[in-house]
């Protein structure tokens, strides 16, 4: 079997370099899927110009098309968010809407296109939401096509109302390490049943 690729979309606000929390958390995650011996790659969405709207290509200028060129290319999505105000990031809900449009996209076979990929969450935040956005982020995945594994989340919420992000903490903590392991690991484990036996086609009248 090929190695699996795993496709990260960092959902960050901040533009590139600056350092971001969800980065870090997300590399951290992708890091153990090398591990097992897949392949990465990490977008921050912000660097790109992805326009708003529903559907595939919203023409002249959109960056889009090219990163939805990757996402069917992958394997895993690992969908990164940080939180704002208790929610996911104005980025994160961008890029959700734009999934929109594969719902009315169908392989060969007449499957959703992105049924046999599996997704996970991570979320970074010092305020609490992470369970509420875990929760919207994977609901609005499966609709589009996406599988979810057993326990393929994970998350740092920082204590409420103080200036600690997860990018400047000089440890990971143990329960975000243990997370993070159970999340690629699963998610690995999810991609490869489907690549041997995929998600039925839809009976032909």
């Amino acid at each position: 079997m090929e190695p699996l690729r795993v496709l990260a979309f960092n959902c960050t606000l901040k533009p590139s370099p600056a350092e971001s929390s969800t980065e870090k958390l997300a590399r951290q995650v992708l890091d153990l899927f090398e591990a097992d011996g897949a392949s990465t790659e990490m977008i921050r969405i912000v660097d790109h110009d992805v326009k708003p709207g529903v559907e595939a290509d919203m023409g002249d200028g959109d960056a889009w098309p090219s990163i939805r060129a990757k996402l069917l290319d992958a394997d895993i999505l690992l969908f990164a968010t940080p939180t704002w105000v208790g929610h996911l990031s104005s980025v994160a809900q961008r890029v959700i809407e734009r999934l929109d449009a594969e719902l009315s996209a169908t392989d060969d076979a007449g499957r959703p296109i992105l049924a046999g990929k599996v997704a996970a969450v991570a979320v970074t935040g010092n305020e609490d939401g992470a369970h509420a956005i875990i929760a919207d982020v994977q609901q609005a995945l499966v609709d589009v096509g996406f599988s979810i594994a057993s326990q393929a989340s994970t998350y740092w919420n920082g204590e409420a109302m103080q200036k600690t992000d997860y990018k400047n903490l000089s440890e990971t903590p143990e329960t975000v390490a243990t997370t993070n392991a159970t999340v690629a690991r699963h998610s690995a484990h999810l991609a490869r049943v489907l690549k041997i036996s995929a998600y039925p086609p839809p009976a032909r009248s």
